[in-house]
């Protein structure tokens, strides 16, 4: 038929809804709203094909409001102006409307703005969809008048049903014999998303019947080539790109180098340019790691050179390296807090002047100012060290930014200033 499967199965009632119980369940606030009627503006965020579009349908048509949909991906202010009017229209019939907003993020501020004095006034009830962080990408008065619900991947037996009828359902010709392990490739490779699961399904049917009419048998090889190019869920400028780039940063902070090369395969698997992940490497070594082991920057960059020689997919495994040394190195943020506390320091005070005998003097003018000259130069005094001398501006006095932990070769390193501090206290007295 020329119409999808996935676009024949879509249920026709809440009964055949599948997933979303955290939602739909019987009590739930959202299946409670639905079921007296008393319908609010919201918004759908979650994944493809967790049944956003679906669930707009069924609230519209259990409340017996009209369905007016349109996509932010095509539409304009036009778009909006004629579905604002029509909403108007069946409103002065007596008939209300749910306006159901696809990929609601991809229109700007204005545009959503257009939206608020008609959700106030109740010209229609707002349903927005999408699959971005609705906190970074919506407006905060539209964020205010709808309430977010969030839709979570399909579970492997929300999937399981859906499969089922779908080999089951009136449409399909063939009488496909599915192998178990047929049934858990595709389960896999849709990765939570239903539309993705059928139109595999679609494909696989499809196959069966070129064999055989009637009846029909795949292989597990037939459907394996069929979803090897599914691909995982990923959005490389998305949610889920930052959601998994923090749980690597997490994991290799948290000393789990398991947990670590886990989402950095994930991301490769997904489609993430490894060169991204390899500068946030970097990163992660002086934040996270810092002087308490000082070969991990080192580590770190040889793994990004590495990558860019070799390319993909050979250099990805220098990354790997990388990214499981840190996670076992020893960790300190010092130099990372020491930097923050610096920084705020110098935003938060004035343009203090060089001290004048940390100034250079090449010229005789500034000689004879005195630039340079009560300096004390630390390799000709003892243990190569001004004990007792200053480098701050005057007007600050001495600060203290930096202080190691008590791991890896921080221990030294605090040893040594803890030492020479020492050294200053009694030559100031």
């Amino acid at each position: 038929m020329a119409i999808p499967l996935a676009e024949r199965m879509r249920p026709v009632s809440l009964e055949t809804f599948m997933g979303q119980g955290h939602l739909l369940a019987e009590g739930r606030p959202l299946r409670q709203a639905i079921e007296s009627g008393n319908l609010h503006s919201m918004l759908f965020w979650g994944p493809p094909g967790t049944g956003k579009t679906t669930l707009a349908r069924l609230i519209a048509r259990h409340s017996k409001a009209d369905f007016l949909a349109i996509s932010a991906v095509l539409s304009g202010v036009k778009e909006i102006r004629a579905a604002i009017e029509q909403a108007k229209q069946s409103q002065q019939l007596g008939v209300s409307t749910l306006l159901f907003v696809d990929e609601v993020h991809r229109f700007n501020k204005s545009q959503q703005d257009a939206f608020l004095p008609h959700v106030e006034d109740g010209t229609f009830t707002f349903v927005g969809a999408t699959t971005e962080n609705p906190s970074f990408e919506l407006n905060n008065a539209l964020l205010s008048r709808a309430r977010l619900y969030r839709l979570k991947p399909l579970e492997t037996e929300a999937l399981q049903r859906i499969i089922g009828q779908a080999l089951q359902h009136e449409t399909v010709d063939v009488k496909l014999d599915l192998p178990s392990a047929g049934i858990e490739q595709i389960i896999a490779a849709a990765d939570g998303d239903a539309r993705r699961a059928l139109n595999i399904l679609e494909i696989v049917i499809g196959l069966a019947e070129e064999q055989k009419e009637g009846t029909g048998t795949v292989s597990e090889a037939q459907i394996a080539q069929v979803v090897a190019e599914g691909g995982r869920r990923f959005d490389k400028g998305g949610d889920l790109f930052y959601e998994q780039i923090s749980a690597l940063h997490k994991s290799v902070r948290g000393s789990n180098p398991d947990a670590a090369l886990y989402w950095f395969a994930r991301m490769v698997d997904g489609g993430v340019d490894p060169l991204y992940v390899a500068r946030r490497v970097v990163r992660m070594a002086s934040e996270d790691i810092g002087n308490a082991d000082p070969r991990a920057l080192q580590i770190a960059l040889n793994g990004w050179e590495s990558y860019e020689r070799l390319g993909s997919p050979e250099g990805e495994l220098a990354i790997a390296q990388a990214i499981s040394y840190l996670a076992v190195a020893p960790k300190s943020n010092a130099i990372y807090q020491a930097w923050n506390r610096v920084m705020a320091d110098v935003k938060g005070g004035g343009s203090s002047e060089v001290p004048v005998h940390l100034r250079n003097a090449p010229t005789k003018v500034m000689k004879e100012l005195g630039y340079g000259r009560a300096y004390r130069y630390a390799h000709d005094e003892a243990d190569g060290y001004a004990a007792g001398e200053t480098y701050f501006p005057d007007e600050t006095g001495e600060r203290r930014y930096y202080h190691p932990v008590e791991r890896g070769m921080e221990i030294k390193i605090k040893q040594r200033l803890e030492y020479l501090q020492q050294l200053d206290r009694e030559a100031r007295k």
